[in-house]
């Protein structure tokens, strides 16, 4: 790949605007995902479909983005980042419209899928350049990066919650929200680096399996995504069936979680500066295996939610830095990048489930002690995040 901008003796004014370029469209991308999130009752509805349909109808955004995240190195190289990234994040932001208008389990099965191909295509490009900005910046920025991503969601769920307090039909809610996303994606892409192939490389295939590298570094990011969707879906049920809470100390449990997750990658950067990957990394596995054993021994409810939050705290960094180190372990980041996502992805669709069977045979406290342990791998396995 061949860079428009070199940076010589620390960052320039231009890598750091492109910078907060890159965060602006990192939080663009959260927005949609936290907007869409705050009316699933209300597509439910008016799909006229089942809790069990609509659990089936969420595993399709999973499946889309795992089948074309690999398409994204090739449209990159292609057309080049900043064209390619702002095709594909105004595809994401359009898509938002499209669940809305689902009438049925089948239409909404092929919305979601379509948003799907949208969230992981962008996706793979937004973090191939945050890779390389990262590498301009000589620093890590990869967690607040994330970071603006959560805080994006936080904001396009709060809206989405105004919407439905006042009642607003979701067809409207999201064609203004798509209108004024997609609009926002367009202004800021302007600003991120344009990364080019090189006129003599070759273009990258339309899908292949992920480099062997890049599946060493998904299996770390495995164990923290599982983690991570294992307690974001059931951290308020665990607290309602296992601790006999009520619905409102439930939820606040899964409130804890997102707040750490949300604190923890917009400081995590200066963590990593300061300590490297390898160590950050492990620090955090070991504050995720200690949340997971505080939530199965928990006798009270104080004591789970503080184990929700320290597994949130806990494998907050991981995912950024598991695509900062793909994006550095071969010769074409985003190819390495599309490997880790889609394991990843992958990850975020079995956790729920998987979770949701281990209880069905057993109980749901020992759901979280196969959690305990996959927290526990990120402390084996965190060698593999190691900066060349």
């Amino acid at each position: 790949m061949t860079n428009t901008v070199e940076t010589v003796g620390g960052p320039t004014r231009r890598v750091r605007q492109a910078r907060l370029a890159t965060a602006a469209v990192f939080a663009v991308h959260g927005a949609v995902t936290g907007s869409f999130a705050t009316r699933i009752p209300w597509i439910q509805e008016h799909a006229g479909i089942s809790a069990g349909q609509l659990g089936l109808a969420l595993a399709f955004p999973a499946i889309g983005a795992s089948l074309t995240m690999p398409l994204a190195a090739r449209i990159g190289h292609r057309l080049g980042s900043r064209l390619g990234l702002r095709l594909l994040l105004a595809y994401w932001t359009l898509a938002l419209i499209l669940p809305a208008l689902a009438g049925n389990l089948f239409t909404l099965c092929l919305a979601l899928f379509v948003m799907g191909t949208a969230a992981g295509t962008s996706d793979v490009l937004m973090n191939a350049l945050g890779v390389d900005v990262e590498e301009r910046m000589g620093k890590s920025v990869m967690s607040g990066l994330h970071g603006m991503w959560t805080t994006g969601a936080l904001v396009g769920s709060a809206a989405g919650t105004l919407a439905a307090h006042a009642g607003l039909d979701a067809r409207i809610h999201f064609a203004i929200a798509s209108a004024v996303l997609t609009v926002a994606g367009a202004l800021i892409c302007q600003g991120v680096f344009d990364v080019r192939s090189a006129p003599d490389e070759n273009p990258p295939p339309r899908f292949a399996l992920p480099p062997k590298s890049a599946v060493i570094i998904g299996a770390v990011a495995f164990c923290a995504v599982f983690a991570e969707g294992a307690s974001l879906d059931w951290s308020a049920v665990y607290l309602r069936d296992v601790l006999g809470t009520s619905p409102g100390i439930a939820a606040a449990s899964t409130t804890a979680f997102t707040c750490t997750m949300a604190v923890a990658r917009l400081s995590g950067d200066a963590l990593v500066r300061r300590f490297g990957s390898v160590n950050t990394v492990r620090a955090g596995g070991a504050f995720a295996t200690l949340g997971g054993l505080l939530v199965v021994f928990a006798v009270h409810p104080v004591m789970a939610m503080a184990g929700f939050a320290l597994i949130g705290l806990g494998v907050s960094v991981v995912v950024p830095l598991a695509f900062a180190a793909a994006g550095r372990s071969g010769p074409t980041p985003s190819q390495s990048i599309a490997g880790v996502a889609t394991i990843t992805y992958s990850s975020g669709l079995v956790a729920p489930s998987l979770i949701g069977g281990i209880a069905d045979l057993t109980s749901l406290t020992m759901s979280f002690a196969v959690v305990t342990l996959l927290a526990l791998g990120l402390v084996a396995g965190a060698g593999v995040l190691r900066t060349r």
